[in-house]
């Protein structure tokens, strides 16, 4: 396949599961990572997005095929994803610009009704995925756009703002799409307060992604006075409110505003961050995102690669990571505006069959391993290979702690030639132990560019661990 040959050399996929067989080591011989006391953040979960181009593509194939990539993500033997973001009404990677209002000046909301795609790329889905996950998946909202009508210009795109007169109805909005997913037995368990508001300051000359622009002080306003008393009065009182639900770029210039404002603060659980301008923004902007009144969490909540890695959110105490569309064509679509992107999975509708990337494996390190409930553990690397190797651990429920690591390593040689990266696989490995308490485990080999899983008892004198991953 061209369109994904492009990441199609790296080995992502393996996972050593160590128990009791565990012996002394020279300490200098391998690069030992000692997993400390202390302890962090409690993981929520990892996942993807209910999009309109997920459930597109996942219908466009026959029925077994359906069940089988729904299962690879939901399933006990996939990858176990937890917790799924579900658009309120269109995105970019839609069909077509969509709300659940097109009636102008409709105060009373009489002519909301969710659409086709709400019935047949979204719901049936999400149910399905919910009975595979024993109803054990949490889902958060996130609207894209109020209608055209309830905005400063009558546009789905571009430069526009929401109305001040239509503060209140904005909140009513939001919980009337709560009430009519209820009605299918879909509860949800959060809400940002609206995809990249950023974007909704950019002209459709230069974003042509559907959206609606909110500054810090218009927002704080709609919070404390409208969405946050509405919300919490209503049935739908448990859901969790998520600010921001944009880049790291512009954390600075927002976030603090709406944590500094007291009554906001009041109503406010999270703060959702995008990948999108990683590579220009250091981490370490990312502690603006904490309340030092208040425990305020951290969600990474869209991206459309894998950098749980490289980009310190796990780090700075993100409680989870969840990816972009779950499923796209070879073309990395549909979008009704042509901004193509990647996917963990590239469904071929004409072949009717589905290909896992790399990027599906990588996100299963953490999903399938790193299980609701788990807490970070402090770690610490003592060898000069150190700046090499990312690696995380936590402490899981089952009292197993999961080891993720990443050898940062590129084997430059696979750029070159096939037949001189065969010559000289292996010259760029790492040997890893891991040191807990008064023992090492075996060491484990990680490749160059590739992420491992261990899973090993808390305790030296546990029974030994036996499973694998697929």
């Amino acid at each position: 396949m061209e369109s994904i040959k492009f990441i199609s050399q790296v080995n992502l996929d393996q996972v050593i599961i160590l128990g009791k067989d565990i012996f002394q080591q020279k300490k200098d011989s391998f690069t030992t990572i000692k997993i400390n006391k202390r302890q962090y953040q409690s993981i929520v979960g990892f996942g993807g997005a209910f999009t309109d181009a997920t459930g597109i593509n996942i219908r466009s194939l026959p029925e077994g095929a359906q069940k089988k990539l729904l299962e690879s993500y939901f399933g006990e033997n996939g990858i176990k994803y937890s917790i799924c973001r579900v658009p309120i009404g269109g995105t970019d990677f839609s069909t077509r610009p969509y709300s659940y209002d097109d009636h102008p000046n409709d105060v009373n909301l009489e002519h909301f009704e969710l659409q086709q795609e709400d019935f047949f790329n979204k719901i049936p889905f999400i149910k399905e995925a919910k009975t595979l996950r024993n109803n054990n998946l949490k889902l958060i909202a996130s609207a894209w756009t109020a209608p055209p009508w309830m905005k400063t210009k009558n546009i789905y795109t571009g430069y526009a703002l929401l109305k001040e007169e239509n503060y209140q109805l904005w909140a009513n909005y939001a919980i009337k799409f709560f009430d009519e997913y209820k009605k299918h037995d879909i509860d949800f368990w959060g809400m940002t307060t609206g995809n990249e508001p950023m974007d909704g300051f950019y002209s459709h000359t230069h974003s042509l992604i559907n959206a609606m622009g909110w500054v810090p002080i218009m927002q704080n306003k709609w919070i404390k006075e409208n969405l946050g008393p509405s919300l919490r009065e209503s049935v739908h009182k448990d859901i969790k409110i998520l600010i921001h639900d944009d880049d790291r770029l512009t954390v600075p210039y927002v976030v603090p505003l709406m944590l500094n404002d007291e009554t906001t603060l009041k109503y406010i659980d999270g703060v959702a961050l995008h990948w999108y301008w990683d590579a220009q923004v250091p981490p370490d902007v990312l502690s603006l995102t904490k309340s030092n009144r208040k425990d305020v969490f951290l969600l990474s909540t869209e991206s459309c690669n894998l950098c749980i890695f490289l980009d310190g959110y796990l780090e700075y105490d993100a409680i989870g990571w969840i990816d972009w569309n779950m499923a796209l064509n070879l073309t990395g679509g549909p979008t009704y505006i042509d901004y193509l992107a990647d996917s963990p999975i590239i469904v071929n509708a004409t072949a009717q069959e589905f290909y896992k990337q790399p990027m599906f494996y990588a996100l299963g390190h953490f999903s399938k391993f790193v299980i609701p409930g788990s807490v970070r553990l402090d770690i610490s690397c003592n060898h000069q290979q150190e700046n090499n190797i990312k690696a995380l651990a936590f402490l899981r429920p089952d009292n197993l702690i999961a080891l993720v690591v990443f050898n940062k390593l590129v084997n430059i040689l696979q750029t070159i030639s096939k037949v001189v990266t065969n010559i000289f696989s292996g010259s760029i490995n790492i040997s890893v132990q891991v040191e807990n308490d008064n023992f090492y485990s075996s060491p484990v080999d990680v490749e160059a560019n590739s992420v491992y899983s261990v899973l090993f008892p808390k305790e030296a004198e546990k029974k030994k661990v036996s499973g694998n991953f697929s």
